[in-house]
């Protein structure tokens, strides 16, 4: 039995460990003509040297030299040669890259993990790789790279939480890992599962948007004239039309939690979500908490997400503005473009 002393230092170590790598995070700024990486605190870390910079990904991050894409490091090492015409980033421990109009998987050392006969390769999701063979037909691969589904006369996106959505015919529905039509194509248009629902758009009537579980139940009914995924809780909906509507919240019982009061929004990361005000170049965006509270004022001309503290925002046009980089607790820049 282990003692209640380990019990905490094993918990102690795990906290400690997923505070630093939080903290060690690198996000990839513009300096001149070149990409390099800061840390949260606004320090480089990485010296621009690259053609462009992505955000890090399963542990690597996707980089552009010549016009060619490879993988570098958490030290800026390029540990994946840049020799891909098209890569995606890391998922699920392998990459979906092309070079020399071949589709592969590669793995982390940059050998190659398999080489589908395919049009196109997409990430691994929910433990499986979707490829595209032809206009209407998929196929999904495990990590050995065999075919364990595949699906004709139709559009299908990859697994997420078990379920895969498909289109036939200008219908949506869902399969699961089987191939079977567990929740049958009647949708006007739907999206994946996350948090275990999955937003709904119905094929009759005013075509309102609505939440599904995963047996096809409607647990929050179609009254929303737009409705998004739920993420940490909570769904951005809107009420009216695309040009006119207003932007709100609602959690999983269908309440509405943060009026409809907002000309834009996106979902909630790190507890905070952008909403913005007013329309055309008057629109500002700022931050709100789950309890529709102000905690960032709104003054921001682009709207982005928080991810692992830091979101990368502008004040003012793309000429004379600035941008850069603010944390999720005053949403002061620690890092701004010269």
């Amino acid at each position: 039995m282990i003692s209640i002393k380990k019990t905490l230092l094993l918990l102690c170590l795990g906290f400690f460990c997923k505070t630093i790598l939080a903290q060690n995070y690198l996000f990839p700024v513009k300096v001149g003509d070149k990409y390099g990486y800061i840390d949260k605190l606004g320090r480089t870390l990485i010296n621009p040297s690259f053609d462009y910079a992505y955000p890090f990904k399963d542990g690597l991050a996707k980089v552009r030299l010549n016009d060619k894409l490879g993988f570098i490091n958490s030290t800026g090492k390029l540990v994946i040669e840049a020799i891909y015409t098209r890569a995606y980033d890391f998922s699920e421990e392998v990459a979906a890259v092309k070079k020399n109009d071949q589709w592969l998987y590669i793995n982390k050392n940059g050998g190659t993990a398999f080489s589908p006969a395919c049009e196109y390769a997409y990430p691994f999701s929910d433990g499986l790789g979707r490829l595209q063979i032809s206009f209407n037909k998929f196929t999904f691969i495990n990590k050995s790279g065999e075919i364990l589904l595949t699906v004709e006369n139709a559009g299908v996106y990859d697994f997420k939480e078990g379920l895969a959505r498909f289109e036939r015919e200008g219908k949506w529905g869902y399969i699961n890992k089987k191939g079977e039509e567990v929740i049958p194509p009647k949708y006007a248009n739907c999206f994946d599962f996350s948090e275990g629902l999955a937003n709904i758009k119905t094929n009759t009537g005013l075509k309102k948007w609505g939440f599904i579980n995963k047996a096809g139940d409607v647990v929050i009914k179609p009254v929303f004239d737009r409705a998004y995924y739920f993420s940490e809780g909570l769904a951005l909906i809107r009420v009216g039309d695309f040009k006119t509507g207003k932007y709100g919240y609602i959690n999983k019982n269908g309440d509405i939690l943060i009026k409809p009061v907002y000309d834009g929004g996106f979902h909630f990361k790190e507890g905070l979500a952008n909403v913005g005000l007013a329309t055309g170049k008057d629109l500002k965006w700022g931050y709100i908490n789950k309890k529709g509270e102000i905690k960032i004022a709104r003054q921001f001309n682009y709207p982005a997400d928080f991810a692992n503290g830091l979101a990368k925002v502008k004040i003012g046009n793309y000429q004379s503005g600035v941008n850069g980089y603010i944390n999720n607790t005053t949403g002061d820049f620690v890092w701004k473009a010269k």
